[in-house]
């Protein structure tokens, strides 16, 4: 029974990378179409990450521990704090902008990525039913979370190649990651210490999306990004309505 269960989660997480691995190879390929449209994609990415954070990860989150609130705003501050510090005592006029742009968002995608891979360890663990429910969800953000990760770090300033490698550790491999790093840790992973981690998350997340893709968006004042926006959104319900 071990065996099967683990062999489903490293599977699960395993496609949830290659999902974005998919979404990072798609952008390399178009990339002139893609950085011509980053802003569309931006303002789509935002509409997802915010409203899976307000709609399904908080109260997900507040419902496993009564102290998630503190968590929420510890995940919010810190990522806002850390790039502070990065941009005051840090870097230089250049390496803040690549900082600011590209590696701080990425940094917010990349611990919540992670997250997404303990999720598969627990929830599988509860049943394959429950397991696949919560993946098919989670995959169906994994796509542009990728795209959005590599057009970031382009914009920021790193070359394509460096940008889909980056992208690629960041977005794709910390799933699998999480997967593998948790699951021999499983019993210890009790639902208040899961409601800490799904807290942090969210607040990374939420200033990802409010941060700097919104800010982002509005530079640009393109004339259908509310269209796109407002696909991230209906996205961001599909998602919460398939996980019941």
């Amino acid at each position: 029974m071990f065996t099967n269960t683990l062999a489903t989660v490293i599977l699960a997480s395993f496609l949830a990378c290659a999902v974005t691995t998919i979404g990072i190879y798609t952008i390399t390929k178009y990339e002139k179409w893609g950085n011509q449209n980053v802003v569309y994609f931006m303002s789509f990415a935002a509409g997802v990450l915010i409203s899976v954070s307000f709609t399904h990860i908080i109260p997900k989150s507040f419902g496993m521990n009564g102290a998630a609130p503190i968590y929420l705003l510890v995940g919010y501050m810190g990522i806002y704090l850390f790039n502070r510090f990065l941009t005051a005592f840090v870097c230089d006029e250049r390496q803040c902008e690549q900082l600011s742009i590209g590696i701080i968002p990425m940094l917010g995608i990349g611990f919540h990525s992670f997250i997404d891979g303990i999720i598969y360890s627990v929830t599988f663990n509860v049943s394959i039913f429950t397991g696949a429910m919560a993946a098919i969800g989670m995959v169906l953000h994994e796509f542009p979370e990728g795209i959005v990760t590599f057009l970031l770090l382009e914009r920021a300033g790193f070359s394509p190649k460096k940008s889909a490698l980056y992208a690629f550790l960041a977005a794709a491999v910390t799933t699998p990651l999480g997967t593998i790093v948790s699951f021999p840790l499983i019993s210890k992973i009790n639902q208040p210490t899961l409601g800490i981690l799904l807290a942090i998350s969210a607040g990374a997340l939420v200033y990802v999306g409010a941060s700097h893709l919104l800010p982002s968006v509005e530079k640009e004042n393109k004339k259908y990004t509310l269209i796109s926006l407002g696909a991230g959104i209906l996205v961001a319900v599909l998602i919460v309505l398939s996980k019941g």
